[in-house]
């Protein structure tokens, strides 16, 4: 007998914020694994920004979704058949097949998952995942902070700039500045996470805010939003300064391309070091960060929330509301 699982299609390309009519929930026949591989029953599913980037027909980094074909992106599930001696039914592995329910794929393109005593294990797609792991190496390797640094982050109530920002007082940063889009992820940041300061970026200008959190400058921005962060970014980096430039949300849904900062001739006097980078570029980092992350996480030093959907009919609903900040910590959807 056919097995048949639910799935979500990409059915149009988003003109702007994407809708629900974007998205298309389909049942359809799971593949017979094939040798060397195996079916997973996914838990849960990942929604992330750069997603909204592959819903473009446009060359990138990586390929765009295709119309009436199902979307992809990280997964943690538990293996419900193997034809790989390396993996076991049972097992729990970290995938790149999400947006459906069962997946089928080579065991050689999944990892297994990270077990930490009492850490859900949705943990794998955030804090343990590939948004921490882009916490992790966008501070330390690409921006290259250094103990006394005082750090800016942007988008700091997401998944990636919560753990950026505590990842840089327990590193020993000389003052945590963050922004956010709510007073109470603001309180969130300050009072559980333990940034030393943040800020409502609808409540005033970016800038102005900034320099009173920041007056004397700051030595690192790691940048999640582009635009006016970027902007007043540069106008607060001290000289020598570093930029991560992992994100740019505040842009993503725009149908014109959108204005760059007017003051980047500031990184020339300024000597300023701007850097891009995507996460898996740093693989070779992962061991070094599921110890030293899942060890504070273990032992309450490092926090991280979630915010939890359920079930995949909610998957689209998932990702239009990440992109306009409905989510605190990682946004996630459970299968």
């Amino acid at each position: 007998m056919t097995r048949t699982a639910r799935q979500v299609n990409l059915a149009s390309r988003p003109n702007g914020a994407p809708v629900p009519e974007n998205f298309e929930v389909v049942e359809a026949d799971v593949p017979v694994a094939q040798d060397g591989e195996i079916v997973v029953a996914n838990r849960f599913m990942s929604v992330d920004p750069y997603m909204r980037g592959r819903m473009n027909d446009v060359k990138s980094y990586v390929p765009p979704f295709q119309i009436g074909q199902p979307l992809e992106g990280g997964a943690v599930g538990e293996v419900i058949e193997s034809n790989s001696p390396d993996i076991a039914v049972g097992d729990h592995v970290v995938h790149g097949l999400g947006w459906r329910e069962i997946a089928v794929l080579p065991a050689s393109q999944t990892q297994p998952a990270a077990n930490v005593d009492g850490v859900s294990l949705s943990a794998n797609l955030g804090v343990l995942g590939m948004p921490g792991m882009t916490a992790y190496v966008g501070l330390l390797d690409v921006a290259s902070f250094k103990q006394g640094d005082a750090v800016f982050v942007s988008g700091a109530a997401g998944a990636v700039g919560s753990l950026a920002g505590q990842l840089a007082k327990l590193k020993g940063a000389s003052l945590v500045v963050g922004s956010a889009g709510s007073d109470e992820k603001v309180a969130w940041l300050t009072e559980e996470l333990g940034f030393d300061t943040a800020f409502n970026y609808k409540s005033g200008s970016v800038a102005t805010q900034l320099f009173a959190m920041a007056p004397d400058g700051i030595d690192v921005y790691f940048d999640n939003v582009g635009g006016d962060h970027l902007q007043a970014a540069l106008h607060a980096l001290n000289v020598h300064g570093r930029v991560a430039l992992c994100g740019a949300i505040s842009v993503y849904n725009n149908t014109e391309p959108a204005p760059g900062p007017n003051n980047l001739t500031l990184a020339i006097g300024k000597r300023l070091n701007m850097r891009g980078f995507i996460v898996s570029d740093h693989a070779d980092k992962r061991d070094d960060f599921v110890r030293e992350v899942g060890g504070w996480l273990a032992d309450g030093t490092i926090k991280a929330e979630e915010t939890v959907m359920h079930g995949i009919d909610t998957a689209g609903e998932a990702f239009i509301g990440l992109l306009a900040g409905a989510n605190t910590g990682k946004m996630v959807v459970e299968l």
